[in-house]
């Protein structure tokens, strides 16, 4: 199987299943001598894991980390650093039903077809549970973007047809952890929560959109060809379990608007060079430009719904299916720390790559 690494000079490889021992990362490219922050690693940690309030899935995980490797004196050598979180709340006989169905939605039978053989326990390496190691990896870049003042929020800004309506430069991001469903603002947050719990009462599911806002991002993030930050960026959110959309700056909501609208037109103030707005997201050519890079990222309903649904089976057959077991209604909230992680990567790594070849 390809596809388990990320990143260039700041490199991730991803290993381990939903319902196998342990899952983990190697990363390769850390800087040496970072002073390593533990609570940083199993805050972001908690924030992902599951059974953490009413709006989630039922199992129940401490995700306490183990470093094994790359690690001396409580700061880090420069060799690959290796983490693992024990899986220690499996429950697989609850998959046992799902051995010889192809669930819909889900990755079952593309992979079945592709490799001729699948982990059904919770779906293996396909499941979202994998997104762990993209967290503590996360976390490791986030030790070394604090160092040069960049810093990532993410949080919910839309649940189904629920949207948050502050502006994004009035928004107080010490808000986001205040309440269960990472949305800004408690007003909208409590729409939000009784919707996912209508929808969880219903054995159903929904989706929603995450906003990331950084800041602090240097001029000269990314190249103007094919690694240009945003698509760098959009790649990064597009390999997270559910998501199904990306848009940077003004997004799709640009076509509404004419040039003389969309131009962030430049400053300089106070010796710095600012825009008056950014529809551009922060960046320009495919470089950043100084400005808060801002996008979104929207995720689907959970597949995995309690209610009766088309599909087939091994054999090909036609059949009635019920998922059971403990799924999350709607999988938006534990998705922030999971987008702040890949935004931290992908600074990260072109950060570096700055510092070897520019």
């Amino acid at each position: 199987m390809a596809g388990n690494s990320f990143g260039n000079i700041f490199k991730i490889t991803t290993f381990g299943e939903s319902h196998g021992n342990a899952l983990g990362v190697v990363i390769d490219g850390v800087l040496p001598n970072i002073e390593f922050d533990y609570q940083l690693v199993q805050a972001d940690l908690d924030k992902r894991k599951p059974g953490q309030s009413k709006i989630t899935t039922e199992r129940i995980e401490d995700n306490e980390f183990e470093i094994i490797s790359g690690l001396f004196e409580g700061r880090t050598t420069g060799a690959p650093l290796t983490i693992i979180v024990k899986n220690k709340n499996q429950q697989s006989s609850d998959y046992e039903h799902l051995k010889d169905v192809f669930r819909p939605s889900h990755a079952d039978y593309t992979y079945q077809q592709k490799y001729g053989i699948r982990d059904y326990r919770g779906g293996g390496r396909q499941s979202a549970r994998e997104t762990v190691s993209r967290v503590l990896a996360g976390s490791v870049a986030k030790m070394i973007l604090q160092k040069i003042g960049i810093q990532i929020h993410a949080f919910v800004n839309q649940i189904h047809s629920i949207k948050l309506e502050t502006p994004i430069n009035e928004i107080d991001f010490s808000l986001i952890e205040q309440n269960i469903v990472r949305c800004p603002n408690p007003e909208t947050a409590n729409k939000m929560i009784a919707l996912i719990e209508q929808i969880k009462a219903e054995g159903n599911s929904v989706g929603g959109i995450i906003t990331c806002v950084c800041k602090g991002v240097p001029v000269g993030l990314g190249e103007p060809v094919f690694n240009k930050l945003h698509a760098e960026l959009g790649k990064a959110m597009l390999s997270i379990n559910a998501c199904k959309g990306f848009e940077i700056g003004s997004g799709f909501e640009s076509v509404l608007l004419k040039g003389s609208e969309h131009n962030d037109e430049f400053e300089f103030n106070n010796e710095q060079v600012k825009t008056q707005t950014n529809h551009s997201g922060g960046i320009q050519g495919g470089i950043s430009n100084g400005m808060d890079i801002v996008f979104k990222t929207a995720f689907k309903p959970v597949s995995t719904i309690k209610q009766n649904q088309n599909t087939i089976n091994a054999t090909f057959e036609n059949i009635d299916f019920k998922a059971e077991g403990r799924h999350d209604p709607c999988v938006v909230p534990r998705a922030v720390p999971i987008v702040e992680a890949m935004a931290a990567l992908v600074l990260v790594d072109f950060y570096l790559f700055n510092k070897v070849y520019h």
